[in-house]
C-alpha cells in the first residue's frame, strides 16, 4: 500500500511541476508591454533589466527626471525599448496623464507592476498621521488608480497580468514599521480581493510578499526616532545573506510568477517562515515581536520626529554593517536618493 501511495504522490508532484514549467513557457515576455512604478531605480530597476532581455518594452514610471533619465541609458545599453514618464504617484491626475501617455506610445498594457515605494522607519510615538497617509497614498491607492484605468483596457485586449509588489509586512507587521505594514497589508488585500474577480476576464493578479532584499534601498529609506540607531539595523537586515535575497534572483522568481499568472509569490526563506509561524501560531508570533520591539531602539527625544534619509545616516554607520546591501546601491540607481 505504502509504495502506490508514494508512486500517487510522486506523479501528482511531477504533473504540478510540469504543469507550472508549461504555464510559465507558454506566457513570453517577448514584445509585452510592461508598466512598473517606481522602475528607474531598485527593484523596480532590475525587473525592468530582466523584462528588456527577454524582449519586451518596458514603461517606467517615477518622479525624479533624472532617475529616470540614468535608468533610460541603462536600459538602452542593453538594448530595451523604454519610455519614462515623469509621473508624482500621489496625484491621480498624473496618473491618469501618465497611463495614456504609455498607451499613445505603444497601443497598449500588457502587464502592470505596481512596485513603488516608501519606507519609513522609526517607533510609533516618532510616527505623525501625515506618515500614515503618504504610505497610503503610495502603497495602496496609487496602485488603485493604476489598477483602474489599466483594467478596462486589458478587458478590450482580452486579459493581461497585474503584479503587485506588497511585502511580508504586509501579512505580519513589524515592529518599527507601523505606516509601512499598515498600507502594505491594505494592498495585500486589495490584490487578493479583486484576484477572483478579474479573472474572468483573463487577467491574472500576483500578489508579491518579498522579505529583505539587497537593492541598496536602504539608502533612500527614511527614519525617525533614534536616527543612526534605526539606520543600523535597518541596513544590517538588508544585506544579511541568510534573510535577505539578492535583487536579481527576486526579479527572476516574480516575472515567472507572473508568466505563470500565479496567485501568491513570497519571497526569502525567513519570510515564508514567518508567515508561517503567524498563521499557526499567532499569539508566539505576537510574544516574539513583542521582545524584538525591545530590543530596537528607543525613542529620539530631541528630534526623533524629523525624518532623516539613509543616505545621511550612512557615513554614521560603520562599513562592516552595511557592505553587503551597500553593494546594490550604486549597481541599481539607488544611490542618488531624491524620489519615491
Amino acid at each position: 500500500m505504502k509504495p502506490r501511495i508514494s508512486l500517487l504522490a510522486g506523479a501528482l508532484l511531477g504533473g504540478w511541476l510540469a504543469t507550472r514549467v508549461i504555464r510559465t513557457m507558454r506566457y513570453s515576455l517577448r514584445d509585452k508591454v510592461v508598466l512598473i512604478t517606481g522602475g528607474s531605480r531598485g527593484l523596480g530597476l532590475v525587473l525592468a533589466r530582466h523584462i528588456c532581455a527577454q524582449g519586451g518594452s518596458v514603461a517606467l514610471i517615477a518622479r525624479d527626471r533624472a532617475e529616470l533619465a540614468r535608468a533610460k541609458a541603462d536600459l538602452a545599453a542593453r538594448d530595451g525599448t523604454v519610455l519614462t514618464v515623469e509621473c508624482d504617484l500621489l496625484d491621480g491626475t498624473q496618473i491618469q496623464s501618465a497611463v495614456q501617455q504609455i498607451i499613445d506610445r505603444f497601443g497598449r498594457v500588457d502587464i502592470l507592476i505596481n512596485n513603488a515605494g516608501i519606507i519609513e522607519v522609526g517607533p510609533l510615538e516618532n510616527m505623525t498621521r501625515e506618515d500614515f497617509e503618504r504610505a497610503m497614498r503610495l502603497h495602496f491607492w496609487a496602485a488603485f488608480e493604476l489598477i483602474a484605468h489599466v483594467v478596462p483596457e486589458m478587458r478590450i485586449w482580452g486579459g493581461g497580468r497585474i503584479v503587485n509588489i506588497a511585502s511580508i509586512g504586509g501579512k505580519v507587521a513589524v515592529p518599527h514599521l507601523a505606516a509601512y505594514s499598515a498600507s502594505k497589508f491594505a494592498l495585500t488585500g486589495f490584490s487578493d480581493a479583486i484576484r477572483a474577480e478579474l479573472a474572468r476576464d483573463n487577467i491574472h493578479v500576483t500578489t508579491v510578499a518579498p522579505g529583505m532584499m539587497r537593492t541598496g534601498s536602504h539608502v533612500n529609506a527614511k527614519f525617525k526616532g533614534n536616527h543612526d540607531r534605526e539606520f543600523a539595523w535597518f541596513a544590517a537586515s538588508a544585506g544579511a545573506p541568510l534573510i535577505s535575497m539578492n535583487a536579481d534572483r527576486a526579479a527572476r522568481k516574480i516575472l515567472a510568477a507572473c508568466r505563470r499568472g500565479q496567485p501568491s509569490l513570497t519571497l526569502t526563506f525567513a519570510a515564508r517562515g514567518a508567515i508561517l509561524g503567524n498563521a499557526l501560531f499567532p499569539n508566539l508570533t505576537g510574544y516574539v515581536m513583542k521582545v524584538a520591539n525591545r530590543l530596537l531602539p528607543g525613542t529620539g527625544k530631541k528630534n526623533g520626529y524629523h525624518a532623516w534619509p539613509g543616505s545621511q545616516l550612512h557615513r554614521l554607520t560603520p562599513k562592516w554593517v552595511t557592505h553587503l546591501a551597500d553593494a546594490a546601491t550604486a549597481r541599481n540607481n539607488e544611490n542618488h536618493p531624491k524620489s519615491l
